[in-house]
């Protein structure tokens, strides 16, 4: 299991694709039918929030933590949604994930903001203050069954930026780090901050043991609070597994025994390569254990 991941394979074969069908506002349709309006915050400053949960089972997975976390995105980005209830979010989710036969896989949640300041502003506000989209796929299977690739990225990341993590529709700087770390046949990298303190993957948090104690860096060094974070944290906690959440430089990270990813699209993603680093995955690694933990966790009814 695991094997050490030979490079040069093109990362597009790990691709997972989206479901065709989606729900926008209150209606599930086709995907390519969809419309939105042409003018509005989201279009034109990117005025817009997420979440990514996976699905699993048929049913979303730790639903009430990514509720949580948007909603909390959105009154940071001043996203009005008090018109959308959560008991009702969650019902055409749920919709969304029977129409498009999803059994394991992940879903995307976006709130969409149509009003708010900026330098354009429309004479007339739209009715609907935020769209609704939601959206599913496939998951990250074959990239998790070879092991991840991982190197460093060139992009550092902004801790003094508002949007520093949040997350928020205007992804671009972290599909840019990430397609430069494809184009050289990485599956992901490893973001620093101003300050060159270990934050995060492009698009997932970043976990390493070293010497049996596991290593994260803590939300003051820009790392995004993750629900898979979080939920490995606690299983950690409950495995009497040492974590420590500190600020970190690429030093000590270079020096760990094992390395892994974690977010709703990976679970936990065990990697097998940095940059020229080799590692194996021994049966009872902490990355197996926490892998095999999680996966348990999902097994379990929502």
């Amino acid at each position: 299991m695991y094997p050490q991941r030979v490079l040069n394979i093109s990362p597009a074969h790990f691709e997972p694709q989206m479901h065709s069908r989606i729900i926008l506002n209150n209606r599930l349709i086709e995907a390519t039918r969809a419309r939105i309006e042409a003018v509005t915050a989201a279009t034109l400053y990117g005025r817009g929030v997420f979440t990514t949960l996976a699905v699993h089972g048929g049913k979303p997975f730790l639903w009430p933590e990514h509720w949580e976390r948007l909603t909390s995105h959105a009154d940071r980005l001043s996203i009005d949604y008090n018109s959308l209830e959560e008991a009702a979010i969650k019902a055409l989710l749920q919709r969304l994930i029977e129409a498009n036969e999803v059994r394991d896989g992940r879903a995307r949640v976006t709130l969409l903001a149509n009003t708010g300041g900026g330098t354009w502003r429309l004479q007339d506000e739209a009715e609907d203050k935020t769209n609704l989209l939601i959206m599913t796929g496939e998951t990250h299977a074959a990239a998790l069954e070879e092991g991840l690739a991982l190197t460093l990225s060139p992009y550092r990341v902004n801790t003094h930026s508002p949007l520093t993590a949040v997350k928020s529709v205007n992804y671009l700087e972290q599909i840019l780090a990430r397609e430069e770390a494809r184009a050289r046949d990485f599956d992901e990298a490893v973001r620093l901050n101003e300050r060159g303190e270990v934050v995060s993957a492009t698009m997932a948090n970043i976990f390493w043991a070293t010497h049996g104690t596991i290593h994260t860096p803590a939300l003051t060094t820009g790392a995004l609070a993750g629900t898979t974070r979080a939920r490995i944290i606690a299983l950690a906690s409950e495995l009497s597994m040492p974590l420590v959440e500190g600020v970190y430089e690429m030093a000590q990270l270079s020096d760990a025994d094992e390395i892994f990813l974690t977010s709703a699209g990976l679970g936990v993603g065990l990697v097998t390569t940095f940059d020229f680093h080799r590692y194996a995955v021994p049966v009872g690694s902490i990355a197996l254990r926490l892998h095999e933990a999680f996966r348990q966790l999902t097994l379990q009814t929502n």
